[in-house]
């Protein structure tokens, strides 16, 4: 997480708490999604690691650029595993899946060529293959 992400995690952070400390809607986020989003945030900060670049091993981590092939549907796409609120700092049109979504979860730790299985909306599964991981550059 870059260090501008960080202090925006924390203002939005500091915003929620203030919004419920003080009965304030500004937001117009329902009192249950607000609480939802603040511990979401409280993890994000705990688990920060700020300025950290993941290896150049191929190994699927956030921080990295995956190319994955979906099996069945002879379709493959590329995008940063990474946490939603790195979005707004990247300046590029590059797709984002969290680490955290069933993808995410499922492409954590696996290497090229590595075939795993995870379970879509509607109970389905579906079998991803990662082609490559590399670190994600701005501008590259």
């Amino acid at each position: 997480m870059t260090e501008q992400t960080l202090e925006r995690v924390r203002i939005e952070l500091a915003r929620l708490k203030m919004e419920r400390a003080t009965g304030s809607h500004r937001g117009q986020n329902d009192p249950e999604h607000r609480e939802l989003r603040i511990r979401h945030l409280h993890e994000l900060i705990q688990n920060a690691a700020v300025g950290h670049e993941p290896p150049d091993d191929g190994v699927a981590e956030p921080g990295m650029v995956l190319t994955v092939r979906y099996e069945g549907a002879d379709l493959s796409e590329t995008f940063l595993l990474a946490d939603r609120e790195e979005e707004s700092t990247l300046g590029d049109d590059l797709p984002i899946c969290s680490p955290h979504s069933p993808l995410g979860t499922a492409l954590s730790g696996a290497g090229p060529g590595d075939r795993r299985e995870y379970r879509i909306p509607g109970g389905e599964t579906m079998t991803v293959t990662l082609v490559k991981a590399v670190p994600y550059s701005r501008g590259g």
